[in-house]
């Protein structure tokens, strides 16, 4: 008996670790391949409802990174996305001297980048530049951009709320800022700075001489790239320096409202295809360097000398992303006219910033009422339960669902609709009816240490198969888990767009809503797809797409005995 009860006892012992050990390879960032083997598990392929979804302009103030330039693509067409800014001082009501000369003005944004290599012998360091989307020949980077005075005011509250929200501004307010520009082009001496700019991945080195005991010496700094432009030195003597004496600049209050911030206007430049950068914008300066006069008086006798001053202008104000869209009729057909939110479209087209997102519908009905405790259907009519009915029966014998050991969406990319245009390296999926994020995402605990690498276990990453092929994974273990137990949690459209920044969970407003199925309005996206000027065309969950490249909801789960 006693020996009896030590196998027993074993066995259980057996089983519960094999039982833990699926669950916890469920949730490993080894098990990502498509072809993963759940041995001794039901596996059930349900298949999914998937549409495209136009998204049109949408909020893009004050956004934590911004798109400046031109991307263009074979299959989404073109993007080009202009900007504004307000600035302010930093340092208000400066004190302005007589005889004032001003030297220079500097703009100068840094770029993203990473250091590829240093020369041990000259310290000199060569660049990458993060975040560079078009063309890389040297000869088709070129873009033409203009940097005017921003004439168009920025509120921080919206009056229409009473002033108790901000203010908000949209991807297609172009010409409203456009009709209100300034007159001088700022930006109008050098051409590999105004018509023909293009984002320059060179060490910036600055030499300076100063004299000791008569003797020069020069000392030279080296800084990552960033973007600098040499302004107009006359128009800022007139508007900022000469401006101090009326009383422009002894606050950023009245200095906003006078001097309304910068524009930077983007256009092609001839036959080139450019290129676009995502920009820190609020880590850039407008230094203004000049000289005045320094009166000292010693002993009765007065003595000018020239001393050099600077004013530094800080792009910290409001800001707002700017974006033109050129759509290719393939792609703008998929999106607005060829919709079949009935029977699912075939491909999905997902497009950043101004662009297009899929919703996805993972069962036949959005009201399910489940099974009772005897395990009989109940209040499903016709008596004929769809999938997640299925999933939700409790067995007469054991009093228990099935145990839900895994549920995963595989996005495949469509190479031959994509051909050599840029994969995006992230997607994200999100729960669409309530705009937030899906447990998964919140039970994931793989943050990461940028804005790349989150989230990994819950998924959305850009990956290869052993065949070549290109896709997408996604867990929803949670999700489907939510739905099965709980009897009264509905089960929510789902949203997938591209996203820049996968912690980035913030929601940005749409300038026009969208009504889904269920006729629940959508007034938001994800903040972190307005950033991405990417998109990926992928398969949809229709009839007529291949079985293998099929969108569809993979279940793994446990039968109670």
């Amino acid at each position: 008996m006693r020996n009896n009860s030590i196998i027993k006892i074993f066995f259980l012992a057996i089983t519960v670790v094999f039982f833990t050990s699926c669950d916890k390879d469920f949730n490993t960032l080894g098990g990502d391949l498509i072809g993963d083997e759940h041995f001794g598990l039901v596996h059930d392929s349900i298949n999914v409802l998937s549409y495209n979804q136009n998204i049109g302009p949408v909020q893009s103030n004050n956004l934590p990174v911004n798109p400046l330039g031109i991307y263009e693509d074979d299959v989404f067409g073109t993007t080009e996305a202009s900007f504004a800014t307000q600035v302010v001082l930093a340092s208000v009501n400066p004190t302005i001297g007589n005889n004032v000369e001003i030297d220079s003005v500097t703009l100068s944004i840094p770029y993203f980048s990473h250091i590829e290599s240093t020369n041990a012998t000259t310290g000199n360091s060569t660049y990458v530049l993060d975040s560079i989307y078009g063309s890389a020949d040297e000869n088709k980077r070129a873009i033409k951009l203009s940097v005017y005075e921003n004439g168009y005011f920025m509120r921080d509250l919206d009056p229409v709320t009473g002033f108790l929200e901000s203010q908000k501004y949209y991807t297609n307010q172009g010409s409203d800022f456009d009709a209100l520009k300034g007159g001088v082009r700022l930006n109008d001496g050098v051409v590999a700075q105004n018509d023909a700019f293009f984002f320059d991945k060179s060490e910036i080195k600055n030499t300076t001489t100063t004299t000791t005991d008569g003797k020069e010496v020069k000392t030279t700094t080296k800084t990552a790239p960033a973007m600098h432009l040499a302004l107009n030195k006359t128009y800022f003597k007139t508007k900022i320096i000469d401006a101090a004496a009326s009383g422009k600049l002894i606050t950023n209050d009245v200095f906003k409202n006078y001097f309304r911030g910068l524009y930077f206007k983007v256009e092609k430049s001839g036959a080139s295809p450019g290129q676009l950068s995502m920009m820190n914008f609020k880590a850039g300066t407008v230094t203004i360097n000049y000289k005045e006069d320094l009166v000292t008086t010693v002993n009765g006798q007065s003595t000018t000398t020239r001393v050099a001053k600077s004013i530094v202008l800080n792009m910290t104000g409001n800001t707002v992303s700017l974006v033109k869209n050129t759509k290719k009729t393939l792609y703008e057909d998929a999106i607005t006219t060829n919709v079949n939110k009935t029977a699912g479209d075939s491909r999905l087209y997902v497009k950043g910033g101004e662009g297009a997102m899929s919703v996805l519908e993972l069962f036949d009905k959005t009201d399910v009422l489940g099974y009772d405790a005897s395990g009989n259907v109940s209040n499903v009519p016709n008596n004929i339960p769809d999938e997640l009915d299925e999933l939700r029966r409790i067995d007469p014998l054991t009093k228990r669902t099935k145990m839900i050991n895994e549920a995963s969406l595989v996005f495949h990319v469509d190479k031959a609709a994509m051909g050599t245009t840029k994969l995006p390296n992230r997607i994200y999926l999100y729960d669409l009816s309530n705009s937030t994020v899906l447990l998964d995402y919140l039970n994931d605990s793989s943050t990461g240490t940028n804005a790349k690498n989150g989230q990994l276990i819950f998924g959305g990453q850009l990956q290869k198969s052993t065949d070549g092929e290109y896709y997408y994974k996604f867990r929803i273990t949670e999700h489907i888990r939510n739905l099965v137990k709980n009897l009264s949690s509905k089960n929510v459209k789902l949203g997938v767009v591209v996203t820049e920044d996968i912690r980035n969970t913030t929601m940005n407003a749409l300038f026009s809503k969208f009504t889904l199925n269920d006729q629940n309005e959508i007034f938001k996206i994800p903040q972190a797809s307005v950033l991405n000027p990417l998109g990926v065309v992928l398969y949809g969950g229709a009839a007529s797409v291949p079985d293998a490249k099929r969108l569809k909801l993979k279940i793994y789960y446990t039968k109670p005995n």
